[in-house]
């Protein structure tokens, strides 16, 4: 029987307790369903110090970094704060992981420590999409897939969520056989392993509760031109209505008015930058289409009730 191989989780402080369960439990499945160790694994966290999730429990270590030296795979599981990481150490600790031809694979905000120990280099990645303008600004040459999943050579990534379920189902599946990998969806109350690019926000007909396919169009037209905005008629046209007749949509189905909501996609993207990424305030102002700071701060007052700096 083949050696089982060993994943070592590496905890950060604040991680998402569902992006360690959705990839850690199938490899527990797998061993349970083969009847044999076909994967082991081990728990690691920097400092050798217990940290606490994002839910406040409190997870020790199973394994030391420096006892860390078998390791087939090193998953690293964060959180929303994994921005305020700068722990060269930790950075240093991960290069010489992948040094010794592990691989390096990450869940949900993990990829921006891989990103940060300069890790990924050329490789396609993802990232859960409330981070992926915080990656692409911090790293503008990374080819960030934003995908469910991606794997490429020694490099996995996932985009959170249960998207890490899918990832890891997919793998074991590379590693002993779609069979396998069926049987633990199966188990885990999973219809179907995802593809790698299937979408992984909600769609904008349930989120919105809009059904007219032009107004949808409307909406994303703006939403995919945020840092650069188009203006009003721009968007008509390419929605292929009138502006008069996007006004009366937006109107009546989402009972606002169309300058207002393109300014709120904006100064949400605003919130998410400033709350998960190291950019500055200015920066992020113009990552969302602001060309005066004195602007930006008048507008993210208003909707959400505080400066910038203070959200900062």
């Amino acid at each position: 029987m083949p050696n089982p191989q060993h994943f070592g989780f590496l905890l950060i402080q604040g991680f998402s307790t569902i992006s360690l369960s959705v990839t850690l439990e199938p490899l527990r499945m797998a061993n349970r369903h083969a009847g044999q160790e076909l994967f082991k694994w081990s728990l690691i966290t920097p400092n050798n110090k217990p940290v606490t999730t994002g839910s406040g429990l409190v997870m020790a270590p199973t394994l030391s970094m420096q006892e860390a030296k078998d390791l087939d795979v090193l998953m690293v599981v964060a959180g929303i704060n994994v921005h305020e990481v700068q722990d060269q150490a930790l950075l240093r600790w991960l290069k010489n992981q992948a040094r010794q031809q592990v691989t390096m694979a990450a869940v949900s905000t993990g990829t921006l420590l891989l990103a940060r120990a300069k890790l990924i280099g050329d490789k396609v990645c993802t990232i859960h999409w409330e981070n992926i303008d915080g990656l692409r600004e911090e790293f503008p040459s990374l080819n960030v897939s934003g995908e469910l999943y991606e794997f490429d050579h020694q490099l996995m990534t996932s985009s959170g969520g249960v998207s890490g379920l899918d990832m890891m189902l997919h793998y074991i599946g590379l590693m002993y056989g779609d069979e396998l990998a069926n049987s633990l969806a199966e188990m885990s109350i999973h219809p179907k392993i995802r593809p790698a690019h299937e979408d992984n926000r909600m769609e904008l007909q349930t989120k919105f509760n809009v059904h007219h396919p032009r107004l949808i169009r409307a909406i994303e037209i703006m939403r995919d031109n945020l840092e650069t905005p188009l203006g009003l008629k721009d968007v008509a046209q390419e929605a292929g209505l009138s502006l008069r007749q996007m006004e009366r949509l937006f109107k009546d189905k989402l009972a606002t008015r169309p300058a207002v909501f393109y300014l709120h996609l904006r100064l949400d993207k605003a919130k998410l930058l400033l709350q998960q990424s190291a950019l500055s305030v200015l920066e992020v102002a113009m990552a969302c289409g602001f060309n005066s700071a004195t602007y930006f701060s008048k507008c993210y007052r208003h909707k959400w009730g505080c400066s910038p700096r203070q959200e900062r």
